[in-house]
């Protein structure tokens, strides 16, 4: 699995360098946020889980174009988004690798700073596992499964100052379900899914670039 995204990243990035001008700056960095997350869903759901605070970290890159004001960014981020099962009182972590391209388009004074707005895609691919939101001896159990995959947007703005360090603020929302719940009948062994969710969240963070 691992592998497999290394290897989907690599290529996103072979795909967005083959399509810059051949005069295009590039630069390398580090970045790291906090995710603000707003689960939402069926009455289900929201009576099983409340939203919690996570973080994301890893490498990015960014592709300053030679057309004033144009760059893509990219990144690849382990994502962590946190919540409560309000039954078992548990931590649950819906934990993926997100890899965000945007375009973004900035105004500012050279290398001195810049303020800039971005908006793009957003590919995870889960690495997680499932989690037991509350099991009632020989009854019935509730797990959390975060689906295998998920595709999202980002919009947001941000600001660098001297080239190197960067401060970003963005809403990222999620385009399908981020994951279900499913109730197991511990008595006949039967399952059913009661609802999904989604994760939307707000996402700060900070990056040095290189």
């Amino acid at each position: 699995m691992q592998h497999s995204m290394k290897k989907v990243f690599v290529m996103m990035l072979m795909a967005v360098a083959f399509a810059m001008p051949s005069n295009a700056q590039i630069k390398f960095g580090l970045q790291a946020g906090l995710n603000m997350n707003n689960i939402s869903g069926t009455s289900d759901v929201k009576g099983l889980i409340e939203s919690r605070t996570g973080f994301f970290v890893g490498p990015t890159v960014k592709f300053t174009l030679p057309i004033i004001g144009l760059a893509v960014d990219a990144s690849a981020l382990y994502d962590q988004r946190q919540g409560k099962a309000k039954e078992s009182d548990q931590t649950i972590k819906a934990q993926s690798i997100q890899i965000p391209i945007n375009v973004r388009y900035g105004v500012g004074l050279g290398d001195l700073a810049e303020i800039f707005l971005f908006a793009g895609p957003q590919f995870g691919f889960n690495v997680g596992s499932d989690k037991t939101l509350y099991e009632q001896a020989n009854v019935a159990k509730s797990t959390w499964t975060l689906k295998s995959s998920n595709f999202s947007l980002n919009v947001g703005l941000g600001a660098t100052a001297l080239s190197h360090l960067q401060l970003k603020l963005n809403y990222n929302f999620a385009l399908g379900k981020t994951g279900e719940i499913e109730v197991e009948n511990l008595a006949n062994k039967t399952k059913e899914i009661i609802g999904g969710a989604k994760a939307n969240t707000w996402q700060l963070s900070l990056a040095y670039f290189f």
